[in-house]
C-alpha cells in the first residue's frame, strides 16, 4: 500500500506525484471545510470536480481557490443538494443521471454534528436523516454512474463509538434524544452503508470505504458552543492521561482531509474496500472500553456483514425505495 501516511499527512501528501486528470470526481458538502479542502486538492492534481452542497451561493464563495488553484485538465462545477430533503436529493441524481458523466470517484463528505433534536423536511431524525438517509438515497440513486474501478468514500467518524445503529427506534420516538448518541448512530449507519454497498458492487469493479477525518475545528462543530467543545476536549485529555497517552490534538483542515483522498485515490481497492480508514491507514477492530477512552479503531459492530443488511432493509423501507 502506498505510503508510509499518518496522522499528520496532508492532502498534498498523500496526492504528491499523482495525476487525476481525467477523472471525474464528486464531493458532497463543498460549501465549508473538509469538503472544500477536499475538492482543491483533487482539481489542483487534474481531476474534474463536482461539487454538491446545500446553499449554492456559499460554496461558490467558499470554492473560489479550488478554482483558481486547479490544474490545467482540472476544474469544478456545482450542483444543488440538500441531504435533508429527499426531494433535493432525488431532483439532484436526477439531473446527474440525465448527464449521464459516469464517477471515478465518489466521496459522501457532507454532515452534521451533534445538532438539537429536529427532523428533516421528511420527518427523519436530523442526523440520521442528513448524515446516512440522505447520503442513502443519493449514492444509490447515481449508483449507475460508477465506473468499474470507481470508488465510494463514506465520511464517518471515531463517534461511531457512542452507539450502534437502533433499527427499532431511529427516529427516537420512544429513545431520549442525546446530540452524541445520535451522531454516533448515524456514524455507524455510514460505515454500515459502507460495508453492504462495497459487498453489492464489487463484482462489477466497483469499491467502497468509511474514513475517520479526526479532530478538526469546521463548520461541523457549529452546534456545539466554545464551552461545550473545550469540555469534551477536557474529557478525552483525562482518559488519555489515565490511560498514559499524549493530549488530544487538533488536526489541521488538510491534515483532515487526507483519509478521505487517501482512501479515493491511493489506496489499493482490495485493502480499504468494505473496510474502515482512520490515519491514512486502515483500522483495526477494537473491544472494550468507552467512547472517549479508545485512541483508535473500530467497533466490531459497525463492520458486521448482517448488521449492514439489515440497515439497508431499514433504509430502504424508511425512504420508501428499493434499491
Amino acid at each position: 500500500m502506498p505510503g508510509p501516511y499518518g496522522a499528520t499527512s496532508t492532502t498534498d501528501d498523500v496526492l504528491k506525484g499523482i495525476d487525476l486528470s481525467g477523472k471525474r470526481i464528486l464531493v458532497t458538502g463543498v460549501s465549508a471545510g473538509l469538503g472544500v479542502e477536499t475538492a482543491r486538492t483533487l482539481a489542483a492534481h487534474g481531476a474534474q470536480v463536482v461539487g454538491a452542497a446545500r446553499d449554492l451561493n456559499k460554496a461558490f464563495a467558499a470554492t473560489e481557490q479550488v478554482r483558481a488553484g486547479a490544474a490545467p485538465k482540472g476544474g469544478l462545477e456545482l450542483v444543488e443538494l440538500d441531504l435533508a430533503s429527499l426531494a433535493s436529493v432525488r431532483a439532484c441524481a436526477d439531473a446527474l443521471l440525465k448527464v449521464g458523466k459516469p464517477f471515478d470517484l465518489v466521496i459522501a463528505n457532507a454532515g452534521v454534528m451533534a445538532c438539537p433534536k429536529g427532523t428533516t423536511s421528511d420527518g427523519f431524525e436530523t442526523q440520521f436523516g442528513t448524515n446516512h438517509l440522505g447520503h442513502f438515497v443519493f449514492v444509490n440513486r447515481i449508483a449507475s454512474l460508477f465506473k468499474p474501478g470507481s470508488r465510494l468514500v463514506n465520511l464517518s467518524s471515531a463517534g461511531h463509538r457512542f452507539s450502534d445503529v437502533d433499527l427499532e427506534d431511529p427516529n427516537f420516538e420512544r429513545t431520549p434524544y442525546e446530540e452524541f448518541l445520535a451522531y454516533g448512530r448515524s456514524k455507524t449507519a455510514n460505515i454500515l452503508f459502507a460495508v453492504e454497498f462495497d459487498r453489492r458492487h464489487k463484482d462489477r469493479g466497483v469499491r467502497a470505504t468509511a474514513v475517520h477525518p479526526g479532530g478538526i475545528q469546521t463548520e461541523l462543530g457549529r452546534h456545539m458552543s466554545p464551552q461545550a467543545m473545550q469540555a469534551l476536549v477536557d474529557q478525552l485529555n483525562a482518559a488519555n492521561a489515565k490511560n498514559g497517552q499524549p493530549a488530544f490534538e487538533w488536526k489541521s483542515i488538510p491534515q483532515g482531509a487526507a483519509t478521505s483522498v487517501w482512501a479515493g485515490a491511493v489506496a489499493a481497492a482490495e485493502d480499504v474496500g468494505g473496510r474502515y480508514c482512520e490515519d491514512c491507514h486502515v483500522a483495526e477492530i477494537v473491544e472494550g472500553g468507552d467512547a472517549l477512552s479508545i485512541r483508535g479503531g473500530v467497533r466490531r459492530y459497525a463492520l458486521d456483514p448482517e448488521h449492514a443488511k439489515a440497515l439497508w432493509a431499514k433504509s430502504e423501507a424508511m425512504v420508501n425505495e428499493r434499491f
